[in-house]
């Protein structure tokens, strides 16, 4: 049987016409930047969608995890309003108040004459290693001088 054309199909067949049992080149190509479409987008779409981590990443522990959560529930929930939120959480910069309490409540006790706690009390009362050192020489050099033991 003789392998030629069909006597109805045109003479001049178009370059992206593969005879059989050849490689397909076209559709080799739209496989590779079909695959790479897809990575690149896929890509976009996860750095955009922690956008907010990233941002949030910066400012407090407590603030960051929020932001993570709302990310996650965005993502697994497609609720975009999540996103939207850890998005406006992260933008804005909520200030540290618990440190400020905290000297608030040190200088009322102190006023107060109210003594901390006692596990307060030793780290807050306890100079440094350096400073107990020197202090306690300086004691031993005045009791030496007055003469007290």
């Amino acid at each position: 049987m003789a392998a030629g054309l069909h006597p109805l199909a045109p003479h001049h067949l178009p370059a992206f016409i593969t005879a059989p049992g050849e490689t397909d080149t076209l559709m080799v190509i739209t496989a590779i930047i079909l695959l790479a479409a897809v990575l690149g987008v896929g890509l976009v779409f996860l750095r955009l969608h922690t956008l907010p981590e990233r941002m949030a990443h910066k400012s407090q522990k407590l603030q960051f995890e929020i932001v993570a959560v709302l990310g996650l529930l965005a993502l697994f929930t497609h609720v975009h309003l999540f996103w939207v939120a850890g998005l406006l959480l992260a933008l804005i910069d909520i200030p540290d108040f618990s440190g400020q309490f905290g000297r608030m409540a040190h200088a009322l006790e102190r006023i107060a004459g109210v003594k901390p706690p006692e596990a307060e009390a030793e780290i807050d009362d306890a100079p440094p290693a350096d400073t107990a050192h020197a202090a306690s020489e300086s004691r031993a050099k005045g009791s030496k001088e007055t003469g007290h033991a």
